[in-house]
């Protein structure tokens, strides 16, 4: 099932929940700012460990002063530096987020706009390829997936392309 709400991820009791990162896994802005600055120290300590991530990939954590178990850190690409597969590092994103929940048998998760903040993708191109790696991700299973909205304009983007496709 998919839903979206206009709300804060840090505070979502499911089983995980999804870190927009940066390549380090370190705290920074944004969404990562904010679940670092709720896990703290515990969530830095396990992410340097980790030694980082690549654009496109993704790494899971506990979820420490969170209330949920685990975080999944997924670095999804900066649009502005124009490498011309903004789009497909996108996609790869989600299906890295979606084989680590299948791996880890995962069966509800919140998701912020992945690279539509700071790293400036546009925001309906990036709905879109949400939406559709979802779908595809989670057909004929019991996952439950939740669009975490930051703001009110993101939250009508996302209703707008669910009320389009039909879900």
């Amino acid at each position: 099932m998919i839903t979206m709400i206009l709300s804060d991820i840090t505070k979502q009791n499911i089983t995980a929940i999804v870190n927009a990162a940066n390549t380090h896994l370190l705290a920074g802005r944004g969404v990562c700012g904010a679940i670092h600055e709720v896990a703290e120290p515990n969530l830095e300590k396990e992410c340097l460990q980790l030694g980082g991530c690549a654009v496109g990939e993704a790494r899971i954590t506990g979820g420490y002063n969170l209330p949920t178990k685990f975080v999944i850190h997924d670095v999804g690409p900066k649009y502005w530096e124009d490498t011309q597969n903004e789009e497909q590092l996108l996609r790869c994103s989600y299906k890295s987020i979606f084989r680590i929940v299948k791996e880890n048998q995962i069966l509800s998760l919140a998701i912020p706009a992945i690279s539509t903040g700071i790293y400036r993708f546009p925001i309906k191109e990036a709905t879109t390829i949400a939406i559709k790696e979802t779908i595809a991700a989670i057909n004929n299973t019991d996952i439950d997936v939740i669009f975490c909205c930051f703001d009110k304009t993101t939250l009508e983007v996302y209703e707008k392309l669910i009320q389009n496709i039909g879900i």
